[in-house]
């Protein structure tokens, strides 16, 4: 077996001589040796007997970043080219290569991987080595693998300035970009940690942040989460009160009524990391920016390339998953509706199941309690249906949703999602009431407990309360940007505006989240209808719910007068005091209303714009739009059209969010488009929409889920709390006992 002593000679020390030359040196020179202490001390804790195992493609700079990450952490470094193959077989690669033939290359090249050994060392792989999966498990076992991702364009231009025109494993009549493609499913295999490398970026800031990197491995703890209710001074030191990512997937809610938010914030990109997405694939995309924002120890990259894979691979209409339209002028739409319940709310509802599936402990049921307003509930339901059988006979869903405050076809979905484990109620009261009833279940600590304890389950949320809801849809409003600089549209770097139709305010802070990381944008638009109480904030800096009822409207998504993600904003711009925050959520409870001081006035006016739509001029915006252009948008989206033409300054590109599918509101689209109105059932009008052509097409998902018999089959209660718990206890008796 090949031994790092054979490749790089060891100074052995004694450990009565260390102490000895030590203390000589603590006497003598105090300043220089606490210097050397901490220097050796902080290499050693960051790598201890674990090697830092750099992958990457040809010309990803392995070599020479493994030698400068060696240097600053005075540890052995090891080529695996130079050190161990060509030291094996006497030769060098390109013989080595020339003698047996790629296929036979790579097999030889795994047995002398198998044989190799060391520890506490910086290791740069072979392009190729990771292409054998035994010689890499071999070597993974006492390693931290970082992949070094440098875009395939940079590095076919490095490749070309060295005179490089075939790689180990490139067959005659493959091109050398599709052969650097085809090897990136084996380095995603692999890798613990992800590294972007942009083209103009030099090896020693790549080390650096090499060490940045395999420094937040393994340190997991700083990467806690707060409430938005928390005090500065209630923050514990105390480990067992933090939180992790897997911790707030579960609980949902704060214990205090307030919101999770990530105690350090979000991850920041550079410039430069960004511009080396913009040849990426949707999915890609989304891997590099949950990667940053989930640790690791909470989900690993692979099991996180899971189960993004399963959310968008197959499940998506849109090859794009999230592709962003022209509409006119300097408008674009990003179409978030080409998922299988046809409303933005795919993004997160297809990901987060496969998520909590897999941080909740083993040993406890969960249920799942959603408010929809419209269109989380069939979300929901469709994205837990598709767990694994396993996971579906330990995890329920069940959606509250306003009996009357929904459309016709977002009921009929939301019945006819309903599988083995998730239901739908229809509740006597508005959306406003489903979502607080909720939130004070999750605080009835004595109902919570009694659940737990009688029949072994706990109770979990599944609205954008979750924080695992919002990152979903962080990458969505970073990926219309970079596609926008992908069509030519503008330069990276250029801002743009978004505008999106808002009514918990969980899309429009992801899309703030989105900036906060490093995406020009400059204005987030706020949109509404005529439950306009988010304007008249934005406008003046006071919430008032006094005297206000809620206006049932073609667009009940944003038919919302209490938005709950407005808390983790406004935490945010408050510089994290908790202690405001709770004042002024106290005063909303008790008195109806609240007031923000002018400096904070000031911030969130420097992020937002606001307005609203009536309802007669959203028909009209759908009737002109499609009158135009031959596209129809959905109400919600019509809503967001108005507000940005009337507030739009048209100096750059504005990304208009077309939050749901026209095909889910029907009778108000073909109210817009002036069709004689019919009394017909939901099947009969998305059959009359589809006989004119229209672009987009009809949502398949749709009819294919009101094809289904027993649509109308659902529970229906009263606005009331003891009722809602009721049905809790007995939907679990039902499914878990």
């Amino acid at each position: 077996m090949f031994h790092i002593a054979q490749y790089r000679p060891l100074r052995l020390i004694t450990q009565t001589s260390l102490s000895s030359m030590c203390l000589k040196l603590m006497l003598s020179r105090p300043v220089a040796f606490a210097q050397i202490w901490k220097s050796w001390f902080s290499s050693h804790s960051l790598v201890g007997n674990k090697n830092i195992i750099l992958m990457g493609p040809p010309g990803a700079g392995k070599t020479t970043i493994g030698r400068i990450v060696g240097q600053k952490l005075d540890c052995p470094v090891i080529d695996i080219d130079d050190d161990v193959l060509e030291t094996t077989w006497n030769m060098s690669v390109s013989e080595k290569l020339q003698d047996v033939g790629s296929e036979q290359f790579l097999e030889e090249e795994g047995k002398a991987l198998l044989k190799f050994s060391a520890s506490g060392s910086v290791i740069s792989l072979t392009g190729s080595n990771p292409m054998h999966a035994a010689g890499m498990q071999h070597v993974k076992k006492n390693g931290i693998v970082v992949y070094l991702d440098v875009p395939t364009a940079v590095i076919m231009s490095r490749l070309k300035s060295i005179k490089v025109d075939r790689i180990v494993g490139q067959s005659p009549g493959v091109s050398l970009k599709d052969i650097l493609q085809f090897r990136k499913q084996f380095y995603k295999r692999w890798y613990d940690i992800r590294v972007l490398c942009g083209g103009d970026i030099t090896a020693e800031v790549v080390a650096e942040k090499v060490l940045d990197a395999v420094k937040r491995y393994q340190n997991s703890e700083l990467e806690t989460f707060i409430s938005t209710r928390c005090s500065r001074s209630g923050r514990s030191t105390e480990k067992d009160s933090h939180k992790y990512f897997s911790d707030v997937v579960t609980e949902g809610l704060a214990p205090d009524g307030g919101l999770f938010v990530p105690e350090r914030g979000l991850p920041k990109f550079t410039a430069g990391e960004w511009q080396s997405l913009i040849e990426a694939t949707y999915i890609e995309r989304a891997q590099v920016v949950l990667e940053r924002c989930i640790h690791p120890a909470d989900i690993p990259a692979s099991k996180l390339a899971e189960i993004i894979g399963t959310a968008y691979g197959e499940n998506f209409s849109c090859s794009k998953i999230a592709p962003v339209r022209h509409l006119a002028g300097n408008q674009f739409l990003l179409e978030l509706f080409h998922g299988p319940t046809a409303s933005f709310k795919d993004f997160a509802l297809q990901m987060v199941p496969h998520i909590f599936a897999y941080c909740i402990p083993r040993s406890c049921n969960y249920l799942v309690l959603v408010a929809t307003s419209g269109d989380t509930g069939s979300a929901v339901l469709d994205g837990f249906s598709r767990l694994h059988d396993t996971d579906k006979q330990r995890i329920a869903v069940m959606n509250f949703f306003p009996e009357d405050g929904v459309s016709p076809i977002q009921k009929s979905q939301m019945i006819g999602c309903q599988k083995e484990n998730g239901w739908s109620i229809g509740v006597k009261s508005d959306f406003d009431f489903c979502q607080t009833a909720i939130k004070r279940i999750f605080t009835n600590s004595d109902y919570t407990g009694f659940l737990t304890v009688e029949y072994g389950t706990a109770l979990a949320a599944a609205n954008s309360i979750n924080w695992a809801r919002l990152l979903p849809q962080i990458v969505y409003h970073a990926s219309a940007y970079l596609d926008l600089v992908h069509q030519g549209i503008i330069p990276f770097g250029s801002p743009v505006d978004v505008c999106i139709p808002t009514g918990n305010f969980g899309n429009i802070l992801a899309a703030l989240y989105a900036k906060m990381m490093g995406i020009p944008i400059r204005k987030c638009i706020c949109a509404s209808n005529e439950n306009n109480v988010l304007t008249d904030f934005i406008k003046t800096g006071v919430y008032d719910l006094r005297g206000r009822k809620l206006i049932p409207t073609f667009s009940p998504a944003v038919d919302i007068l209490k938005s709950s993600n407005l808390e983790r904003y406004l935490h945010l711009i408050a510089n994290e005091d908790g202690q405001l925050v709770t004042q002024l959520y106290n005063q909303l409870e008790n008195q109806g209303h609240f007031q923000l001081q002018k400096d904070l006035l000031e911030k969130l006016q420097q992020d937002l714009v606001a307005g609203w739509c009536s309802e007669e001029d959203c028909l009209a915006a759908i009737h002109s739009v499609y009158s135009t252009t031959g596209y129809i948008l959905d109400t919600h989206t019509a809503v967001a059209k108005v507000v940005a033409d009337r507030l739009q300054d048209r100096t750059c590109p504005i990304i208009i969010s077309s939050t749901a599918h026209y095909s889910k509101f029907a009778p108000a689209i073909l109210r817009a488009l002036r069709i004689a109105e019919i009394k017909q059932n939901p099947l009969s009008q998305l059959r009359l929409l589809s006989s004119y052509s229209p672009l987009p097409p009809v949502h398949w998902g749709l009819l294919e889920t009101l094809k289904k018999k027993g649509n109308d089959d659902h529970q229906v209660c009263a606005a009331d709390m003891s009722t809602l718990m009721s049905h809790i206890e007995t939907l679990i008796q039902n499914h878990f006992m």
